[in-house]
């Protein structure tokens, strides 16, 4: 068998004179080489990482996916089959689409909580706004004069832009 990953890569990969062999090269029993592509990406005291990525996508299979990206994208591409190959073992069948699909339902649970919770807000705002336009809470002078009545919008709320607003805020902000 072919010595993945620890051939051929030249220039970036281990620092002069580090004694540990890399997660990769101590899982698959090997020298880990000055220039071993895994090296940066799988340190030795991080051994789950390399674990399973290998379960999931074979060593062989990293090498070559690593070797045919650019150095600058690597870090990223590791990132990525870490999280993959973690969300496979938690769930085989649907992996990480399996986590996005979670969330995403949670999101509509909690955006149909926030409707409601808006539409509440609205319909005691309207309460309280008929309750206010009561005769009886009318002054004898403005009964006569329908011009001095204020003008108050129904809904003294305006909706706030979504795309500028942090999870903690809400949807409507008063326009008193």
């Amino acid at each position: 068998m072919k010595d993945a990953g620890c051939s051929g890569h030249g220039g970036s990969g281990r620092k002069q004179g580090a004694a540990a062999p890399c997660a990769a090269c101590k899982l698959l029993r090997r020298r880990c080489s000055q220039d071993c592509v895994f090296a940066p990406y799988f340190p030795a005291d991080e051994p789950h990482k390399f674990a399973s990525v290998h379960k999931v996508f074979g060593a062989s299979n990293v090498n070559k996916m690593l070797q045919e990206l650019p150095e600058h994208h690597r870090g990223d591409a590791v990132s990525s089959m870490v999280y993959e190959a973690n969300a496979r073992i938690r769930d085989p069948v649907y992996g990480c689409v399996g986590a996005i699909s979670s969330l995403q339902q949670q999101i509509d649970v909690l955006q149909t909580q926030l409707a409601v919770s808006q539409a509440e807000v609205v319909h005691m705002r309207m309460r309280q706004y008929s309750s206010n336009q009561s005769p009886e809470n009318i002054s004898p002078s403005s009964r006569h004069h329908p011009s001095q009545t204020p003008t108050r919008s129904l809904f003294s709320m305006d909706m706030v832009d979504q795309t500028n607003m942090g999870m903690g805020e809400s949807l409507w902000s008063s326009c008193n």
